[in-house]
């Protein structure tokens, strides 16, 4: 199957950089909290995580690793090339749209619910929430833009 335009629009490009970012941002604090689970290489103390479950970052900066940096990570390259990927086509609910668009809209609500389990969890908000929660709204905006849909779609 074909996408309806073959030539990417500049919002196309907008929603691959945003991925980029968020990808890239969560890749490094993910892979940091793995690296040193006591929170030390970001200067985060463990004090942070007495409301929740989890007595080290290990948990939660793997999720972090993989859900929102790997994973995005994966989108961008493939709203990029646009190729097929069966496995993931499986979860998509749109299916007159490239799989990626879709997970496109699957990781800015992720980073919700991700920013307002933190938020919960921490008891507070800081600007870095509010930062990445423009950053997950963004996202949802620029995929759901007739022209970035519209590139998306089956013809």
């Amino acid at each position: 199957m074909q996408a309806a335009s073959s030539k990417k629009n500049i919002s196309c490009y907008v929603l691959i950089v945003l991925h980029f970012l968020l990808g890239i941002g969560a890749f490094i604090g993910g892979g940091l909290l793995i690296l040193a689970p006591d929170g030390s290489l970001l200067s985060m103390p463990l004090s942070l995580l007495k409301y929740s479950s989890f007595h080290s970052f290990l948990i939660p900066g793997t999720i972090l690793f993989l859900v929102l940096g790997v994973y995005p990570l994966l989108v961008a390259i493939f709203l990029i090339i646009e190729k097929p990927f069966s496995a993931a086509d499986v979860f998509n609910l749109y299916k007159e749209t490239h799989w990626a668009w879709s997970h496109s809209l699957y990781i800015g609500f992720i980073l919700i619910v991700w920013l307002t389990v933190e938020i919960y969890i921490l008891q507070g908000i800081g600007i870095v929430h509010v930062i990445y929660m423009f950053l997950a709204l963004a996202i949802q905006a620029v995929t759901l833009l007739p022209s970035v849909k519209g590139h998306y779609t089956y013809s």
